[in-house]
């Protein structure tokens, strides 16, 4: 870049800095930046043009347009090519404005005389404040070395907006962090809490764009960037137990790191004016405005190592670390991007909610909150940049939203719904040791799902008769390497101990699809839900298998044992899977360990294929679960974690529920145990449905055994058998409006 540029570039920034120190409200300083930016451009027209809210840009400042049009002129996200900048976040030179494509014309502004046109996004860590607008009465382009000094200063705009440097009386912007915000996520978990926001990784700031001393900056992320590399270098060099997948990914990581090109274009923001940290952030921006918009994973997956790289350069730079010494307020609400178990686990039940900004239905931390029975709300775009520690924060895990800094009104509302929720509570402890029994003598058993040995202390609290499912991959995801036989086999016993006697059911290894284990190499499917996981893995790896039944076998020590094999699809998995506990048994027996009696071994149904197995299925297995979480997006062909299509299916729709009773009536026929087993067994509603089906036996999260229990003790089941018969007569494709209909009349 030429000298002039850059030194040119130094003196607008050295000159915004002296206007941004001097005093006055936010519109003063906004007016006097648009023009030093128009003198230092040598252009007739500089504006800015800010969000009123997500899908509204305004006029806010200008040098050359009409000054009566200052915060009149709005325009919509998309429109115009203002509103094309701020919506492809990128940057729009044209040297005949009207004749550009998407052009708008606004004639209370007086821009008919001005051809050329230069917009740039302001925008900080990949969050769009607004746009930076230069004009000419020339047709020309600007030089790409003006564009450029144009971002630069975006930069600084955006940074000073987040410090609340263009706040005041009239201004453009209303105080950052400080006004209600309210955010529309997914359920993930249901229930609602209240509480402070603590943040996973706290934001860094950048108090200080502009530099006094380039050479000194240059110095400082050179240093830094040294260190990085070093880190980076350290990973590497403790990294015998990875896999081969690992190192590569792992490698790509330290190629960013030692970019030349990635150093240049800080190097040269440097050289522009800024501090080694907002060179760092203007590139980190950058690379975020480039994720938003890859569609291909491998790109997305490289600029989210960049993005990484960014923040890890940062927290070097500024000394501003993830443990930022902040105490964990009271009743904590966790705010993150993202978080894996083990990370969800360090910590602890003292959580009283979480919301991330990504996130999925099935995702582990997603399984976690549910053993915890904590709200989890996921995909709450933006909340990471808007939340400070300690905010207050309401979760409604009911409904998928989020309010954070709420209003008085807001909060009153909110702690009627948490008052409600307490009586409720209390309702469901009185019946905690009461059975199940309807208002027909039909009597049904609640059983609880677990992954943890610190999920068994619900168990005599929630009044469930014991776990209907333990889900033993949670122990296998939590860790870095594979658990042996002998850590397998003592927390097993830990878990049957903790139990007091009641029946576990302890479900295998069920990994694949979305729950992937650090330490395995990875599977590029197409389809995952429908691909290589659960007992297709155990029966190709009959080592990892056969560890894990031994693992159950010492840990019953000759006391009872519930073995369970997940999605099971065919009776040849079921005999193979029941093969390898038969060899682990008669292993035992040589070995002279005690064998587990009674042993009692079953199948998950979770594909529609074992509805219809033959009659040998189930007459050979001890019990059976439907796994009505897989079993409903695979007999709708709808992706559970697919957000556009999972709410479109009903459980209580007729084909679903009729293909159910099939397997009520095979179960019966053949004397096999059958139970429900999934959120659907939770929900009141669609478990008085599923027992008016047949099932007498569900199994669910522990919060969930009361209130199920609550409406099962208050409902005829021949009754709402009969509801549901007159509504398929009637035409209708779901029994859920009837059956609501019929409770709200009854109750």
């Amino acid at each position: 870049m030429p000298e002039r540029v850059e030194s040119e570039s130094r003196k607008l920034l050295e000159r915004l800095r002296h206007a941004l120190a001097e005093g006055g409200e936010g519109q003063e300083r906004l007016d006097k930046i648009v023009g030093l930016i128009a003198s230092s451009m040598q252009t007739e027209v500089c504006s800015i043009y800010l969000f009123r809210d997500n899908e509204t840009l305004e006029l806010c400042a200008t040098q050359g347009l009409a000054e009566e049009s200052v915060h009149k002129t709005r325009l919509r996200l998309g429109e115009g090519l203002v509103g094309r900048v701020a919506r492809t976040r990128r940057v729009i030179n044209a040297a005949d404005a009207p004749s550009a494509r998407g052009f708008r014309y606004m004639p209370e502004t007086g821009e008919e005389r001005y051809s050329s046109f230069c917009g740039v996004p302001i925008q900080r860590l990949g969050d769009a404040l607004g746009v930076l607008v230069v004009q000419s009465k020339d047709a020309r382009e600007f030089s790409a070395d003006e564009v450029y000094a144009l971002e630069v200063v975006a930069m600084v705009l955006a940074e000073m907006t987040e410090l609340g440097a263009f706040i005041g009386e009239g201004a453009a912007l209303s105080a950052r962090h400080q006004n209600p915000v309210l955010f529309r996520g997914s359920i993930a978990q249901e229930g609602a809490s209240s509480g402070n926001v603590f943040l996973h990784e706290a934001r860094v700031v950048v108090t200080n764009p502009i530099s006094d001393d380039p050479d000194l900056e240059l110095q400082r992320l050179r240093d830094a960037v040294e260190e990085l590399r070093s880190s980076v270098d350290a990973l590497l060099s403790g990294s015998r137990q990875m896999t081969t997948d690992q190192l590569e990914i792992f490698e790509a990581y330290r190629m960013f790191a030692n970019s030349r090109s990635w150093m240049r274009r800080m190097e040269a923001d440097i050289s522009n004016g800024l501090t080694a940290e907002a060179a760092v952030e203007k590139e980190q921006s950058l690379a975020r405005t480039r994720l938003n918009q890859a569609g291909d994973a491998y790109m997305r997956e490289r600029l989210n190592d960049l993005d990484d790289l960014s923040n890890r350069l940062l927290r070097i730079l500024t000394g501003q670390g993830k443990d930022t010494g902040a105490d964990m307020p009271d009743n904590p609400i966790l705010v993150a991007r993202n978080i894996g178990p083990g990370e969800l686990l360090d910590y602890g039940k003292k959580l009283r909610g979480i919301v991330l900004e990504e996130g999925s239905v099935g995702s582990h931390a997603t399984v976690v909150a549910r053993a915890w029975a904590i709200p989890l709300v996921i995909n709450a775009k933006g909340i990471t940049t808007e939340a400070l520690n300690g905010d207050p924060i309401l979760v409604d895990g009911d409904q998928g939203v989020v309010h954070l800094r709420p209003d008085e009104a807001v909060h009153a509302a909110f702690r009627d719904k948490l008052a409600m929720q307490t009586r409720a509570q209390e309702r469901y402890a009185s019946i905690r040791d009461e059975p199940a029994l309807t208002q027909c003598g039909t009597k049904l058993g609640l059983y609880m799902n677990a992954g943890l040995l610190a999920d068994l202390p619900s168990l005599e609290g929630s009044g469930a008769l014991g776990v209907g499912l333990f889900r033993t991959e949670l122990q296998f995801l939590i860790r870095s390497h594979m658990p042996k036989r002998s850590e397998l086999s003592a927390l097993y016993a830990r878990v049957m101990k903790a139990s007091g006697g009641k029946p576990i059911a302890f479900r295998t290894l069920d990994i694949g699809s979305d729950k992937v284990l650090p330490y395995m190499k990875p599977n590029d499917e197409p389809n995952p839900a429908m691909g290589w996981r659960a007992i297709r893995v155990g029966l190709d790896k009959p080592g990892i298998l056969r560890m894990q039944l031994q693992a159950l076998v010492r840990a019953a020590n000759g006391g009872p044992l519930t073995v369970m094999f997940p999605f099971i699809t065919l009776l040849s998995e079921y005999r193979a899977a029941r093969a390898e506990l038969d060899k682990v048994l008669a292993r035992e027996k040589i070995l002279g360990n005690p064998l587990p009696a009674p042993l009692n071994v079953g199948a998950m149904l979770e594909t529609p294929s074992l509805g219809f197995a033959p009659d040998a299925f189930f007459q050979e297995v001890d019990f059976i679960s439907v796994g009505g979480n897989d079993l409903k997006q695979f007999f709708y062909a709808a992706d559970r974690e697919n957000e556009r299509v999972r709410r479109r299916y009903d459980t209580l729709n007729h084909s679903f529920l009729t293909f159910l009773q099939m397997v009520v009536k095979r179960c019966a026929d053949a004397g096999t145990h059958l139970s429900f087993c999934g959120e659907d067994a939770g929900r009141p509603l669609e478990a008085i449905c599923l027992a008016a089906c047949g099932f007498r036996s569900l199994s669910m999260r522990p919060a969930s055994v009361g209130p199920v229990k609550h409406l099962l003790r208050r409902v005829d089941l021949n009754e709402v058998r009969a509801v549901m018969d007159d509504a398929w007569a009637k035409g209708d494709l779901s029994a859920r409006d009837a059956v609501s209909g019929y409770l709200k009349s009854r109750l």
